[in-house]
């Protein structure tokens, strides 16, 4: 006879008779079982997890008669992993007498001992485990905390044709509006939400307090990966997968809410220093964005991305394109970015073609009937805002999105330089870590991936669901269309605003240090460079100090290493808060000293003794090229 038994590894099937006793079959199940299992804790149920489960090693003389088990009956299993030794465990590898649990791929084709690899999570994967009281553990920035603070309705004026009441009382058309209420964000023409507004929006609808039910975080981040430790008893994905596990459908639309709303460049120096390099190489060239995030006051509930600096790292720049190098001092930046009170808030990179027309105007290549963001510059922006979650006390993963911004310098419509300012949506985030989408050679189209490999094998890391999205007809009819191989772009981008202060309000008030990692157009960091920003043998003490309010400077400075860390520490406050107290008191620090000493013995370069034909001209009559024809005219071929 045949008896079936299910277990969390898989099911399997043993002949047996019904005269054998219960115990007998220990050896038989172990062999269907992976080795980890500890065989004293096997139990047998007629019931999947049910009250009635007995330990085998107790049915000592029980057969299989005396239990009425018959033909084709199913035995339910459970059993614990041994304990790994000395706190770490191994997985036993499948050998050629060891087969797998579940030898069929979803298409039925064997998994085969030799494609046992392991498999690795997509990178850049973020933790979906839920936090129980996110709102307890998660530690938001100051700014998010002062937001949820604060009301966010929109005030009104007392209509003068309306209301009837008096100046002390409010009806519907003078009471204030929500922060998302939909005719003012039409009326100041705002195209999307901000985060807090749409926060607010569906807490009101997930939480009601009128209902006294518990609290539920409102924010969800999307996930299109398969789950991992399903609770159906299947084996991991990719050898078993049930529809609790499997992701649902994805259908696209666009993102009603931006992270962040507006990036503002605290100088336009920032701007045309990166230009320089482009109008010196014809290349194009990207940097990262130093800052911080500020309230917005021009949308409600608001956030805006100020920019004090943009940091160039190693890169090899080409006429149409950019490739980075690995970046080492990364950290070290980060730490001199937080020393001056900013953070990594973006990135900014040229795309600029030279219209030759000699008055300096560019081509326009980024328009409605073309793209705004290409496929591949969407994929980058998705895993560096991947690289970069914003905490939150209201989803239930303690992360939501990014307010990582990716900002383009290219031609507009008249031909002249302009800024433009994105993100990539949270579903464009989510797709690029479950490696659902990849860059096409149309930049105006993403193209979904299949299930298999580059070189036609099923992919054993990648889950491919259906993908959707809604379009306008030629007959004005909102349609769902299916999105492979391709689907436009504009579904997985938010699009933000960008300008300059009225006035000015950056913290470095210099530029004049040479820039990082632009040693092709020969400019370079070096010792004389830094003794002339300080004026080492020039200018006074102050002046110099005064002059290391350059983030490209400070460094530089902290690559060298004479500074300790409470000296670089104030010398980054003296730099941005220009504080004349604590400036002195950087002068009476011996590392600033010893930084001055080393300056001074191998910084600037003394000036060149004048020629001796120069001496007698002293009232600057006499020119180079005079000078040249005496050298030669004195001078015998003989």
């Amino acid at each position: 006879m045949l008896l079936r038994f299910e277990s969390k590894d898989g099911q399997f099937r043993l002949e047996v008779s019904p005269s054998d006793q219960l115990t007998s079959l220990l050896s038989p199940i172990l062999d269907k079982l992976p080795k980890s299992v500890d065989s004293t804790t096997i139990t047998l149920s007629n019931r999947p997890f049910g009250s009635d489960a007995r330990l085998l090693s107790s049915l000592e003389g029980v057969t299989i008669e005396r239990v009425g088990l018959k033909h084709g009956e199913k035995i339910f299993l459970s059993y614990t992993d041994q304990a790994p030794l000395n706190g770490h465990g191994s997985v036993p590898k499948a050998t050629t007498t060891q087969p797998h649990n579940s030898s069929n791929r979803l298409n039925g084709l064997p998994i085969l001992p030799s494609e046992d690899v392991i498999i690795t999570e997509a990178p850049m994967t973020s933790p979906t485990t839920i936090i129980k009281n996110p709102w307890e553990v998660i530690q938001q920035s100051p700014l998010d905390d002062r937001l949820d603070k604060l009301d966010g309705k929109i005030p009104r004026l007392r209509d003068q044709k309306m209301c009837r009441h008096g100046p002390k009382g409010m009806c519907d058309y003078c009471m204030p509006l929500e922060p998302y209420s939909p005719e003012y964000l039409a009326e100041k023409k705002i195209k999307h939400l901000s985060f807090h507004s749409y926060l607010r929006k569906i807490n009101s609808a997930t939480n009601k307090p009128e209902l006294k039910s518990s609290y539920m975080p409102p924010l969800s981040e999307p996930y299109y990966r398969v789950k991992r430790d399903c609770p159906s008893g299947h084996p991991q994905w990719p050898e078993g997968i049930c529809t609790k596990c499997q992701p649902s459908a994805i259908t696209l639309q666009a993102q009603q809410f931006r992270m962040v709303d507006h990036v503002e460049f605290s100088s336009p120096a920032l701007i045309n220093s990166l230009l320089d390099y482009w109008r010196k190489s014809g290349s194009q060239r990207l940097g990262f964005l130093y800052g911080r995030y500020i309230e917005y006051t021009e949308v409600p509930l608001g956030i805006k991305a100020v920019v004090e600096a943009i940091y160039e790292p190693p890169q090899m720049d080409d006429a149409d394109g950019v490739t980075l190098h690995e970046w080492e001092n990364e950290g070290e930046v980060d730490e001199v970015a937080r020393l001056c009170g900013m953070q990594k808030v973006g990135v900014i990179f040229t795309d600029l073609l030279d219209a030759g027309a000699s008055d300096g105007s560019v081509v326009c290549k980024r328009h409605i009937d073309s793209y705004f963001l290409s496929s591949l510059e969407i994929a980058f922006s998705a895993r560096l805002q991947a690289q970069n979650p914003k905490p939150t006390k209201w989803s239930d993963t303690g992360r939501f999105g990014s307010n990582f911004v990716t900002c383009v310098l290219s031609g507009d419509e008249d031909g002249g330089i302009a800024v433009s300012a994105f993100q990539a949506s949270n579903s464009a985030v989510e797709m690029i870590r479950a490696d659902i989408v990849e860059p096409s050679a149309d930049p105006s189209v993403m193209l979904v991936r299949g299930e298999e490999e580059d070189d036609g094998s099923p992919s054993r890391t990648r889950y491919i669901p259906e993908v959707f999205y809604r379009r306008i007809n030629e007959y004005g009819a909102s349609v769902q269309e299916n999105a492979k191989p391709s689907f436009p772009v504009e579904y997985l981008l938010v699009t933000l605003t960008h300008g300059f202060p009225t006035e000015s309000t950056a913290i470095f008030n210099t530029s004049d240090f040479p820039i990082e990692n632009r040693e092709v157009i020969g400019e370079s960091q070096e010792f004389r460079t830094v003794a002339k920003q300080l004026g080492v043998g020039g200018k006074s003490p102050e002046k110099g100090v005064r002059s290391a309010s350059d983030f490209h400077l400070l460094c530089f400075l902290h690559g060298l290493g004479i500074l300790s860390k409470e000296e670089e520490a104030l010398l980054c406050r003296v730099a941005t808060t220009h504080d004349l107290a604590d400036g002195f008191q950087l002068l009476n620090t011996p590392g600033w000293a010893t930084l001055l000493a080393i300056l001074e013995e191998s910084g600037e370069r003394p000036p060149k003794r004048p020629s001796p034909l120069s001496y007698g001209a002293t009232d600057g009559s006499a020119t180079n090229d005079e000078q040249l024809a005496k050298r030669f005219k004195g001078a015998s071929l003989r």
